[in-house]
């Protein structure tokens, strides 16, 4: 007789226990960052909706970021580090391309030896954590992960570009994955269409530096037009798409949580998606700028806290970006 494999406690559901953020100290204005992209205040205002955006002292890292968010995130879970079996941290900003910054992480919070790993889906990188996270409890192999976007974007920035340096700024954004008796996150939609691959990106590889191709410091660009319009009209249709997974409607949601990209973005996908009046709409970035992976996590947080009255009901989230990549959830709010 061949021996069977020993069988293990699967659930049937997870949900989002609790949401921390950390935001740059430093506030950015338009006027700081104008004249060496020839600009102005109200060009960017019009263009993007932003007025400030915030970034981190110099001596703040990525995995210092991600202990602050994920220590609040903790804490409004009502768990410690100890409770924590699985750490995803989505960034493409660390500085190190191994070892992870998850790793450290865990270390740091002291959840013990766990499972660490980091993910590389710039701005939709939340959704692609939450979605694994989802996976790792509902498959019973883990209880609690935590889940954290964070980026430091000032980091790769040329103060001389005009396609996307004054739309970035540094923050991260944490929340812990757990158990839950009824459905608290829906099925994820996400993909990548790599035919856009060179849309968003770095200006050259680290290679062309060692070389001498190009020795400058590679910074973050982007084709604005192609990304705004595959944005807003291929985005539009995926977020349709999560919420026939989620099996409810736009009138059905409380809270709108887009990826913090661009407020003329988010405007236009409010339009596309017919959202009822209702539904308040996360529009961080006007003070806050694009963070990436943090952006709908810190947008969470802050909804939270503008608006408690919405914990317990549904939000729709998508993240979009480099790659191209995107991902999206219907979630209950914790």
């Amino acid at each position: 007789m061949s021996a069977t494999l020993k069988q293990y406690e699967t659930v049937q559901h997870s949900r989002i226990a609790g949401v921390g953020e950390y935001r740059g100290q430093n506030v950015v204005t338009n006027d700081d960052i104008v004249e060496p992209i020839n600009s102005s205040d109200e060009w960017i205002r019009q263009r993007t909706g932003i007025a400030t955006r915030r970034r981190a002292a110099a001596d703040v890292s990525v995995v210092d970021m991600a202990e602050a968010a994920s220590l609040q995130a903790l804490e409004h879970a009502g768990l410690t580090a100890e409770d924590i079996e699985a750490v995803v941290v989505s960034t493409v900003t660390h500085p190190f391309a191994t070892p992870s910054a998850a790793a450290l992480l865990a270390s740091r919070l002291g959840t013990g030896v766990v499972p660490a790993f980091d993910v590389s889906a710039a701005c939709a990188g939340y959704c692609y954590g939450v979605a694994q996270a989802d996976a790792l409890v509902r498959s019973g192999m883990a209880k609690n992960v935590l889940v954290v976007g964070v980026e430091k974007l000032s980091d790769f920035i040329d103060p001389t570009d005009r396609t996307i340096s004054f739309l970035l700024g540094d923050a991260a954004g944490a929340v812990v994955v757990t158990r839950s008796e009824t459905p608290g996150i829906s099925r994820s939609v996400w993909g990548s269409e790599g035919g856009k691959w060179d849309a968003i990106g770095m200006t050259h590889s680290l290679l062309d530096v060692r070389s001498g191709a190009n020795p400058a410091w590679p910074t973050l660009r982007q084709d604005g037009p192609s990304v705004f319009r595959w944005a807003v009209w291929e985005m539009a249709k995926m977020a349709r798409k999560a919420l026939d997974e989620a099996g409810v409607t736009a009138e059905d949601l409380a809270v709108f949580l887009p990826h913090q990209a661009n407020m003329r973005i988010i405007d236009e996908m409010v339009k596309q998606l017919k959202l009822p009046e209702s539904v308040l709409v996360a529009r961080d970035i006007e003070d806050t700028g694009n963070t990436s992976a943090a952006s709908i996590p810190i947008a969470m947080r802050r909804m939270l806290d503008e608006h408690p009255e919405v914990s317990g009901k549904l939000a729709l989230q998508i993240g979009f970006g480099a790659g191209l990549v995107f991902g999206a959830q219907v979630v209950v709010l914790p």
